[in-house]
């Protein structure tokens, strides 16, 4: 059974940081480009960071560039995103994806799996 299982969302005061996981299990995650995903109440679900199944290529949204850092241990089957400088603006439900593209990471329809997601929240 294929899961991705997103962990590490909470409440947090602007300006501080937390660390998103998500293990995958029952597919091969080491041939898959992984991403993080997230959308806010009312707005449409936005691409966050990407990186890519063979050199870990990674890619970001212009909203979150140099405050968040994606990155993946295929020896665990795991995904991260550290959230620096968290802004009010950042909260939002996240959700991980796996795809088997290496092109094309901001666009949702490319991802073959999804996780439940987990709650991030940013007060001011």
């Amino acid at each position: 059974q294929v899961q991705l299982v997103e962990s590490g969302g909470g409440l947090v005061q602007a300006g501080g940081s937390l660390r998103l996981s998500c293990a995958a299990s029952g597919f091969a995650s080491n041939r898959y480009s992984m991403a993080w995903f997230r959308q806010a109440p009312r707005k449409e679900r936005e691409f966050v960071a990407g990186i890519t199944r063979s050199d870990f290529n990674t890619r970001y949204a212009a909203s979150v560039k140099a405050r968040f850092t994606i990155s993946r241990d295929n020896a665990k089957d795991t995904v991260f995103l550290q959230m620096n400088s968290l802004k009010p603006e950042d909260t939002a439900y996240y959700y991980c994806a796996a795809t088997r593209t290496e092109y094309g990471l901001e666009f949702s329809p490319a991802y073959d799996y999804w996780g439940q997601g987990t709650q991030v929240t940013v007060s001011s």
